[in-house]
């Protein structure tokens, strides 16, 4: 199964493609969309037209995307939250499933524990997909969601369906 994996962002959403066959994960393809600065419905249309491109290229079986976290700054949690929902759009559109995980999960999935900094995450998805180096920070973060829910999308061995989030702490 291929799996695109997404994490959202105004300037800069990162995408990441991974196949899964049985409990092999194979790298296929990671990099990000930037939208650059300027009016927000522009930004949109250009993150929206490039995740397109992306679907058409790898053709994934789903995409699995990167949760909102609630920011102290409400602006960045909205402007977040757009991108977030442009990205959906694009999956909708191609007829694709979604996946949605939160920061938490993914950097549990993949580094084993969900407060890891970035830097962890970019080492473990070097090592599980074998890759001569570190990808980008956000193309090291979708390519985290996607092994995430090649991985079940289970916290250590806890399924994640019915529980949330408070104050950075599952409920």
């Amino acid at each position: 199964m291929r799996i695109l994996g997404i994490d959202p962002g105004l300037q800069v959403t990162g995408f990441g493609v991974i196949d899964q066959n049985g409990h092999r994960l194979g790298y296929v393809a990671s990099g990000c969309v930037k939208s650059g600065r300027g009016e927000l419905a522009e930004r949109l249309k250009t993150l929206l037209e490039g995740l397109n491109v992306v679907i058409a290229t790898h053709r994934p079986a789903l995409v699995a995307i990167v949760k909102v976290f609630v920011n102290v700054n409400p602006q960045s949690t909205l402007a977040l939250g757009q991108a977030r929902g442009t990205a959906i759009c694009a999956a909708v559109l191609a007829g694709l499933p979604v996946a949605e995980y939160t920061a938490l999960q993914v950097k549990q999935a993949v580094v084993g524990k969900g407060h890891a900094k970035k830097e962890q995450v970019q080492h473990m998805v070097r090592r599980l997909l074998a890759l001569p180096g570190a990808p980008g920070a956000d193309a090291a973060d979708a390519l985290a969601c996607a092994i995430c829910h090649a991985h079940g999308g289970r916290l250590g061995a806890l399924p994640m369906r019915g529980l949330r989030m408070k104050r950075g702490r599952l409920s």
